[in-house]
């Protein structure tokens, strides 16, 4: 793997800190800075591909399924569905 080098500009505060958690890990701090961009990389894509399968969603396929999970339990806490997908039109098949 080609590697490049990059001028970073970090606030002293920030540096410091990333200097201490490099310290505990165990790491270089190149490493650990390296380590948290490649992580805030992948958390971003993981964003990205979920909105676009969300988009391409059937909201009245998904609450067709879900008509049909968890019969004879009652809904606990976290089990509602986000505003926005309630607000979908959900249209139902005859």
């Amino acid at each position: 793997m080609r590697r490049s080098n990059f001028a970073l500009r970090v606030p002293p505060t920030l540096l410091a800190e990333a200097r201490k958690a490099a310290e505990s890990e165990g790491v270089a701090l190149n490493q650990l800075i390296t380590l948290a961009l490649a992580e805030k990389v992948s958390a971003m894509r993981t964003e990205e591909y979920f909105e676009e399968r969300a988009r391409r969603a059937d909201p009245a396929k998904v609450s067709r399924i879900l008509s049909r999970v968890g019969k004879g339990n009652p809904p606990i806490e976290g089990d509602e569905l986000p505003l926005e997908f309630a607000a979908r039109k959900v249209k139902k098949k005859k």
